[in-house]
């Protein structure tokens, strides 16, 4: 019976800093990436109502509080890998 190989394993993550120089690398990447994602949902028009059950103009001031907290939440549950991209990519720049 012929059998197919497995594909090799993905590459190591990047070690996560908890204290130290790096870590406020990481905080950066992260805030980096929560600005994306928040630019990303407001562009969806994820949140908005329209019609007669929207809040009016006070929702439009307060919705950009609230896109920006769910993508910093995102962010703080995985996000979508932007973040360790970015720190992976200063530490090697800093590195060489």
């Amino acid at each position: 019976m012929f059998t197919t190989p497995l594909p090799p394993p993905p590459p190591a993550p990047t070690p996560v800093p908890t204290a130290g120089p790096d870590s406020a690398l990481l905080d950066a990447a992260r805030a980096l990436e929560a600005t994306f994602l928040a630019e990303m949902l407001k562009a969806t028009g994820l949140g908005s109502m329209q019609g007669d059950f929207g809040g009016g103009i006070g929702e439009d001031q307060f919705q950009s509080f609230l896109t920006d907290a769910q993508a910093r939440e995102m962010v703080e549950n995985g996000g979508i890998g932007l973040a360790e991209a970015i720190f992976a990519a200063m530490t090697r720049r800093m590195n060489d």
